[in-house]
């Protein structure tokens, strides 16, 4: 469609062969001038600011190396020229002076009337300054132009207005440099004639003008690549329009992978100089009609690009460039893939928090169900309830699983528990019947070696006895706790008074009582605190040798007293501490004698029955037994 369109009005041009083929127009070398369509009309005084081209459009002087820039501009009847020279020793007119004396840029023109004519600009000072319009033959013919002359740090600049008429079909610059003794002269030119003057043709921009349509862009250029008219406009390079929709962030990272790139957008701008020297229209100027296209990097928008030769007769005139911006269909096939790629990403990031929760849903399940577990093995009763119980996934066939075995840990254990009451009742009466028989034959004449047997049998029917009487023990005391009689006493002088018997029962052992505790009334049963000091001192004087210190302390923490017996041997193992004050359990070496491990049960019933506990350390010196009783509450 482009195409056909750029075809249609390329053939529509051929009726202006004059427009084109002006003085030189078949024809391109660096002395030619090129005036840019200006907006407005320039204020003269020195400035650039207020020309309505870009800074690209500037030109350096042949030979200059970028120390000398000028532009031509064009503006109805006038034409403007802006000159920004570096000169470090600038030399002014002063009267009597020749004007190879001073500095100066002149404009070189040939018109049909006085043939060469060179407009001079010497100035005496900053500011406005007198231009004389010489002829070939040196006569000065008048001198009413507008200049300004501007003073920079590097150098000068200078602006001038010109009526259009004063000027020929060839124009160029000089620039003279009189500061280094010997003038030095810079020109535009190579030739002795300056190049061609090439300005925007009014008669094309107003044909091109009515063929703009919005979203389109024409540019008509000469033989030489010239650039003579331009109408219409790109939406895409206005970002306020209603298809604009600029990819920033992480959808420019993806845009930029998910689409092809194309050739850089800044091809397809008209160029700056005012000569269009692009490859595609080059081609067209060659007579191949050519078309490309081009995107944006920044932005992801695309310009189609027609280039179409322009004929007249049998010559080829110029080319026609017509442009198409792609922002409408670009700008929805953008959003439609920032749409998928936003939702693709928040339906990943969804399914990656979803994921995320339900992993630690189930850790938190599973962590629940393996402190319950940790929770039931330490307690002398096991819990048979287990979290998610009722759930119908693993995690539930596991809890329920683990429930199935604690609750036969749990019968097992009260098997045990009830072990010890059980076998001193069965025990007894056949214990008994051996004692009386065995008394029974103390009466009887018996020989040595059958009385040795007997007192053997004694002997063992004693131990025996021993061992029943501990087993009954715990039961007893377990009774006792459920109908003890509680009376208010102090704790210091019940454990004072029982330390000092110690030193006789065991004169072996150094006793040691530290007391910390002034205030230690509590309320409980003395005798079972002394019986349940009495086991744990029984069991420090075992695990101890002879001349140990035990040492017996009593503190007081915040609500609680604290009741410890300290003494030096073998460290506790570490995978019977949770199970050391449970009936029947032992960490004694010699599996001989009568010790089943009821003594640290009992002292465990005794802190638990006055609302207290117990725990086993192992410390630096040996083993530390701690009781912690609450104090009696005033009131």
């Amino acid at each position: 469609m482009l195409s056909g369109t750029a075809l249609a009005i390329s053939d529509s041009l051929s009726q202006f062969p004059g427009e084109f083929l002006s003085a030189g127009a078949n024809k391109f070398s660096d002395d030619q001038i090129y005036g840019h369509s200006l907006a407005s009309a320039p204020l003269i005084d020195g400035y650039f600011d207020d020309w309505s081209i870009e800074n690209a459009s500037l030109r350096s002087l042949r030979g200059s190396d970028g120390n000398i820039q000028f532009v031509f501009g064009s503006y109805r009847q006038h034409v403007f020229l802006y000159v920004d020279v570096r000169d470090s020793n600038v030399i002014y007119a002063t009267p009597g002076s020749s004007i190879d004396e001073v500095d100066h840029v002149a404009l070189v023109t040939v018109t049909a009337e006085n043939g060469p004519v060179r407009i001079r600009f010497p100035a005496e000072a900053p500011g406005d300054i007198a231009a004389m319009r010489v002829d070939g033959q040196g006569n000065v013919i008048d001198s009413q132009f507008a200049a300004h002359w501007q003073d920079t740090a590097t150098g000068y600049r200078l602006e001038v207005r010109i009526p259009r008429s004063m000027l020929g079909t060839l124009v160029g610059i000089e620039v003279h440099n009189a500061g280094s003794g010997t003038p030095v002269i810079s020109r535009s030119f190579a030739r002795n004639s300056p190049g061609r003057f090439v300005t925007p043709s009014v008669l094309l921009q107003t044909f091109v003008a009515g063929y703009a349509q919005p979203g389109f862009r024409l540019i008509i250029t000469d033989r030489a690549g010239w650039r003579l008219a331009q109408a219409g406009g790109l939406s895409s390079e206005h970002v306020d329009n209603q298809f604009s929709i600029v990819p920033a962030g992480w959808q420019l990272i993806a845009y930029r992978a998910l689409l092809e790139q194309g050739r850089a957008g800044t091809l397809a701008k008209p160029d700056p100089s005012g000569r269009e020297r692009q490859n595609h229209i080059a081609r067209a100027l060659n007579n191949e009609t050519t078309t490309s296209w081009f995107r944006n990097t920044e932005t992801g928008r695309a310009v189609i690009a027609v280039a179409q030769p322009v004929w007249s007769g049998n010559v080829q005139t110029g080319a026609l460039i017509l442009q198409q911006d792609t922002a409408v269909i670009l700008s929805l096939t953008n959003e439609s893939l920032m749409r998928l790629i936003t939702l693709t990403i928040i339906a990943t990031v969804g399914a990656a928090l979803g994921l995320l929760g339900y992993a630690s849903w189930l850790s938190l399940r599973i962590r629940r169900l393996s402190h319950a577990a940790d929770h039931a093995l330490d307690d002398a009763h096991p819990s048979v309830d287990m979290p998610s119980a009722g759930a119908a996934d693993e995690v539930g066939d596991l809890s329920r699983s683990f429930s199935s075995v604690l609750q036969q840990l749990a019968a097992y254990n009260e098997y045990l528990r009830s072990l010890a009451s059980k076998l001193s009742h069965e025990l007894r009466t056949p214990l008994t019947i051996v004692r009386s028989s065995l008394e029974n034959l103390d009466h009887e004449p018996l020989s040595e070696q059958s009385r040795e047997y007997t007192e053997r049998a004694r002997s063992g029917v004693e131990r025996l006895q021993k061992i029943l009487n501990a087993m009954s023990e715990a039961n007893r005391v377990e009774q006792l706790m459920e109908n003890v009689e509680s009376d208010d006493f102090d704790l210091n002088k019940v454990v004072e008074a029982t330390t000092r018997a110690y030193d006789d029962a065991w004169p072996e052992r150094r006793f040691v009582f530290a007391n910390e505790a002034p205030e230690s009334q509590m309320r409980g049963s003395p005798e079972l605190i002394v019986q349940m000091l009495d086991k744990l001192v029984d069991n420090a004087v075992d695990f101890s040798n002879t001349g140990d210190e035990i040492l017996i302390e009593l503190s007081r923490d915040s609500d609680a007293l604290v009741l410890s017996v300290s003494n030096p041997g073998p460290p506790l193992p570490d995978n019977m501490r949770n199970r050391l004050f449970e009936s029947m359990v032992s960490v004694r070496t010699d599996a001989g004698g009568e010790n089943l491990g009821l003594g640290l049960n009992i002292a465990k019933l005794i802190a638990e029955g006055h609302g207290g506990s117990i725990r086993g350390e192992n410390t630096d010196e040996g083993v530390r037994f701690v009781i912690l009783l609450p104090v009696q509450v005033d009131g």
